[in-house]
């Protein structure tokens, strides 16, 4: 099977964070094209459980496996302490990476003890799990106002087999009810 651009860059920056003991999981817009429906995305996001000695060892090691690309030190360690992301790019293939560092608290725990290992081109890569996603997704459309994460939790309740159980104790931990419940009425309260 022939690997797509986008595809290549995820699998080649598992495999560095796999080498550095690094855990991870796959979420955003590839996460939703896994769980629901296949569809184009420019970026990739990785969430990273990620402390500041590890920073110059991901740098060198990236910059040793993709040539011009960019990464900056001082930006990640800055998302290290502020518990927010920085960015990889690749110029050759034009895609880019955003690393999204993990905070320490209980829902992080929560999605990476969910996190689902995949086989992508004969590689294993973990992604967040869809009721996880679906969570985040609900999160987003809170503070958004969008109903562009609305619908990409339709799709992964239309094309994924998720804990329902867990998505609504959760969804009232995160007070997302309400989100819950207006995606409820789009499935035709299918909940």
């Amino acid at each position: 099977m022939r690997t797509t651009g986008i595809e290549k860059l995820l699998l080649d920056v598992v495999k560095v964070l796999n080498k550095l003991k690094i855990k991870y999981f796959v979420t955003g817009g590839y996460a939703v094209s896994l769980w629901g429906e296949i569809r184009s995305t420019i970026d990739i996001d990785i969430v990273v459980e990620l402390v500041e000695p590890q920073i110059k060892p991901l740098t060198q090691e990236l910059r040793k496996n993709f040539k011009n690309c960019y990464i900056d030190e001082e930006v990640a360690t800055e998302a290290i302490r502020q518990k927010s992301e920085f960015n990889f790019i690749n110029p050759y293939v034009g895609l880019k990476i955003d690393f999204w560092v993990a905070k320490d608290d209980k829902k992080a725990k929560l999605e990476y003890q969910h996190r689902i290992a995949k086989t992508v081109n004969n590689q294993k890569v973990y992604f967040i799990s869809p009721e996880d996603l679906i969570l985040n997704k609900l999160i987003w459309a809170r503070e958004t106002q969008s109903d562009y994460h609305l619908r990409d939790v339709e799709l992964i309740f239309k094309n994924s087999k998720v804990d329902l159980k867990y998505i609504k104790k959760q969804a009232e931990n995160y007070r997302i009810s309400n989100i819950l419940k207006k995606a409820s009425k789009k499935l035709q309260n299918k909940l």
